[in-house]
């Protein structure tokens, strides 16, 4: 697989504290790869490793096939949790200052600065003070500076922080269409549906340690604990059909509507063998729904981490 960065055996500490111990991590291009893990597990000290901003103690870290060096920061774009805008100085000449830090002439900043205002409608803030804007319309400057020099490797922490869900709807399609060109994103955040959204590969760090990784729908899978809804149209007492059903399968939760005649059961089955329970079921009543409960990244998220305390 060709990635755009991967960590190898990378640790860092602080006096006595370990804020990172041997992360190992591939990272492929042109895909959101979601960085994931409690506060304090390590993954503001890992972003802050990619962006130079802090060095590792051990280990290596390769960018696009070569050993990081202050050259790949011109190809590496971070929009941090904590945003750094000036607030006293005006919308359109912070910008331009910023995009020229990133390596643009004046010329080519101004022509990419107009074409990101006029796409997300801020037009008429060239003028304005930071200070004058909400936290939403200063993220979304803060996102345009971020993109503005179209780097190979964008790392968003909290990208919707601030954002209500109309915008944040924009920026998510913002970022989808940045990969859709071949930008590679890492991707951090706390909001689990963001990751399931977004996210084709995770990695989640608890204690800095590297817990878990992989593809999002392969990790699902492995997750996987054999649990089913069913819904049951019947025309018997649904406490009867349950108790009969009980007999034979471990029912975890259920509800009978009686004016709907409608029996709704969650079951985990003993093997994957859904074809013959199915066949049994029937037999019962008329089967209006059979759904395989696949966990979500919230669901493997807390599973995973509560597993980790509980072996220590």
């Amino acid at each position: 697989m060709d990635n755009i960065l991967v960590a190898k055996n990378v640790s860092k500490s602080y006096g006595d504290y370990t804020a990172l111990s041997n992360i190992s991590l591939e990272i492929p291009k042109n895909c959101i790869y979601g960085l994931l893990g409690p506060n304090g597990a390590g993954k503001t000290t890992f972003i802050r490793i990619i962006n130079q901003i802090t060095y590792l103690d051990k280990g290596e870290v390769l960018f696009n096939g070569e050993p990081l060096a202050t050259e790949h920061i011109s190809h590496i774009g971070y929009l941090p949790e904590e945003r750094g805008l000036y607030k006293s100085m005006k919308v359109g000449e912070q910008a331009l200052y910023l995009a020229q830090l990133k390596g643009l002439s004046k010329q080519d900043a101004k022509k990419r600065l107009r074409f990101w205002f006029d796409r997300l409608n801020i037009g008429d803030w060239w003028n304005k003070k930071i200070q004058e804007l909400s936290k939403g319309m200063a993220q979304k400057i803060q996102f345009i500076v971020t993109v503005l020099h179209e780097p190979k490797l964008l790392i968003f922490d909290e990208p919707f922080s601030g954002f209500d869900p109309i915008n944040a709807n924009i920026i998510k399609d913002e970022i989808l269409q940045l990969r859709d060109k071949g930008t590679s994103i890492i991707f951090s955040t706390h909001r689990m549906e963001s990751v399931e959204e977004l996210c084709e590969y995770m990695a989640l760090i608890h204690k800095s340690e590297k817990i878990l990784d992989g593809k999002l729908s392969e990790i699902k899978k492995e997750y996987k604990n054999n649990i089913f809804k069913i819904g049951l149209e019947i025309e018997q007492n649904g406490d009867t059909l349950l108790k009969q059903l009980e007999e034979k399968f471990h029912i975890l939760s259920s509800s009978f509507d009686i004016q709907e005649k409608q029996l709704d059961f969650t079951v985990q089955l003993p093997s994957n063998n859904t074809r013959d329970v199915l066949l049994e079921i029937s037999k019962q009543a008329n089967v209006n729904r059979f759904e395989e409960t696949i966990p979500s990244a919230n669901d493997i998220f807390i599973q995973t981490v509560n597993n980790k305390e509980d072996n220590g």
